[in-house]
C-alpha cells in the first residue's frame, strides 16, 4: 500500500469532512515479549497484512448507530439520550483511563449485567468511552453511523482489539475535525502526521484500557504506526531497514482472555517465580496444548513457530525463511488444517492507521462495509 501524508497546510484541501471516512488499521504479531512488557520488559511487535476496515457517514435524524457483522452485534442510540449520559459522565478534565466507575456505567447504560465481559461488550463499552470523549466539545453531540469489519479473527492474540480501538479514534477525530479527514486530491490512501499519529494512539490507549484493564499499550501503538516497533516501560522506538517476512499465521481457535492471562502472570511473579526465563511462555502458565501442538507439527517440516498475544490458545506465527519451497509450506498448512487449526499465509510489516478512498478498498471489504 503506498501512502501519502496528510497535512493540514501546504497546498492540501481543506473542506467540510465527506460524507463518509473509511479507515483502516493492522492487526500485530509480537516476536518477542509478549507478556515481559506488562512488567517493563522488552517487547518486539510488527504489524500484521491483515486489516480491521471502519465506515462513518453523518446521519441526519438524531441517533447513533455501531454495526459489528463480524460478531453479529448492532446497536444504535438516540443522542438525546447519549447527552443525557455525557452530562453524567464526562467531567471537563482530559481522561488518563476509565475509572471502574464509568465503566459499570456505561454497562447500565447498554443494558448488560454488572461483571459482563464478552466480545459484543467490550466492543460497545469501548465505542462509547471514546465518543462521549473524544465528542465532548461538538454541541450537540454528532449523529452517525459506523460499521466496522475485520479481516483478524477476535480474541486471537492478532491485535483485533487494538485495531478497533486504533480506527475508532482515527475516525471519531476526524469527524470532530481534531485531524484531517481528508485525502490529497488524487490519492487512493493516506496516512496522518506524526503530532496527529500520537493523538489516535493515546485516544485509542484508553479504548485498549476499557477492554484489556492493563494493556501495555505495544497493540495500539505497532496499530497506529505499523512497520515494526521496540516497546518498553511506554517507550517505543521504530525499528528502521526491517526486511518483510513471511510468515504462516495459525489460528488454533481455542478463545482466551488477554485480561485474565495478563493477571494471572503477575500473581505468579509476585510468588517469586521472577527469575524463569522470559522466552518459557508455557512456565508462566500461558501455554497451551494446541500451542504445543502447533510448534511439534511445524518442526517436524523444519519450521519454527511461537505463540503471538497472550498466549492460553489463540494464534501462533511460523517464520518462513527465504528461498523455502512452496511444497514445504502447503505440506506444512495441509497438516495443521488436518489438526482442525486455520491458517493464513501472509507477511509483516504492514502500513498503521490509514485513510482510504473507497476505490482502494478490495471488494470484500466494500461489500462488507456497505452491507451492514
Amino acid at each position: 500500500m503506498v501512502c501519502q501524508e496528510l497535512h493540514l497546510r501546504g497546498g492540501y484541501r481543506l473542506n467540510m469532512l465527506p460524507e463518509a471516512l473509511l479507515v483502516s488499521a493492522p492487526g500485530k504479531v509480537i516476536l518477542h515479549g509478549e507478556h515481559a512488557v506488562v512488567h517493563g520488559k522488552i517487547a518486539l511487535a510488527e504489524a500484521l497484512n491483515l486489516r480491521t476496515f471502519l465506515r462513518i457517514k453523518p446521519r441526519k435524524d438524531e441517533k447513533v448507530r455501531l454495526s459489528l457483522p463480524n460478531i453479529g452485534a448492532e446497536r444504535d442510540w438516540d443522542v438525546s439520550k447519549l447527552q443525557l449520559l455525557r452530562e453524567a459522565f464526562v467531567d471537563s478534565g482530559e481522561p488518563t483511563a476509565p475509572t471502574p466507575e464509568q465503566v459499570e456505567k456505561l454497562k447500565v447504560f447498554v443494558g448488560f449485567m454488572t461483571g459482563s465481559a464478552d466480545s459484543e461488550c467490550l466492543a460497545l463499552l469501548a465505542f462509547l468511552y471514546l465518543y462521549l470523549f473524544i465528542c465532548r466539545k461538538q454541541r450537540p453531540l454528532p449523529s452517525m453511523d459506523i460499521v466496522v469489519w475485520s479481516e483478524l479473527p477476535t480474541g486471537a492474540g492478532l491485535g483485533s482489539s487494538a485495531a478497533y480501538s486504533v480506527c475508532l479514534a482515527a475516525a471519531l477525530l476526524a469527524s470532530c475535525e481534531e485531524i484531517t479527514g481528508h485525502l490529497r486530491e488524487g490519492a487512493a490512501s493516506g496516512r496522518w502526521t506524526e503530532e496527529e499519529l500520537k493523538l489516535i494512539n493515546r485516544w485509542a490507549f484508553l479504548g485498549e484500557k476499557v477492554i484489556h484493564g492493563n494493556p501495555s499499550g505495544v497493540d495500539n501503538s505497532i496499530s497506529t504506526w505499523g512497520g515494526a516497533l521496540r516497546f518498553q516501560a511506554g517507550n517505543i522506538l521504530s525499528l528502521q531497514r526491517i526486511p518483510v517476512l513471511r510468515i504462516l499465521l495459525t489460528n488454533t481457535k481455542v478463545p482466551r482472555s488477554t485480561k485474565a492471562l495478563v493477571a494471572g502472570v503477575k500473581d505468579k511473579l509476585v510468588k517469586e517465580l521472577i527469575d524463569m526465563n522470559q522466552h518459557h511462555l508455557n512456565a508462566i502458565g500461558v501455554g497451551h496444548a494446541s500451542l504445543d501442538r502447533l510448534c511439534q507439527v511445524t518442526a517436524s517440516h523444519g519450521l519454527h513457530s511461537k505463540l503471538t498475544g497472550a498466549g492460553g490458545g489463540g494464534c501462533g506465527f511460523t517464520l518462513l525463511r527465504p528461498g523455502l519451497e512452496q511444497s514445504v509450506v502447503e505440506a506444512t498448512k495441509q497438516a495443521l488444517i488436518g489438526c482442525g487449526f486455520e491458517c493464513w499465509e501472509t507477511t509483516i510489516g504492514a502500513p498503521g492507521v490509514s485513510l482510504h478512498s473507497e476505490s482502494s478498498l478490495k471488494a470484500d471489504v466494500l461489500q462488507a462495509l456497505n452491507s451492514s
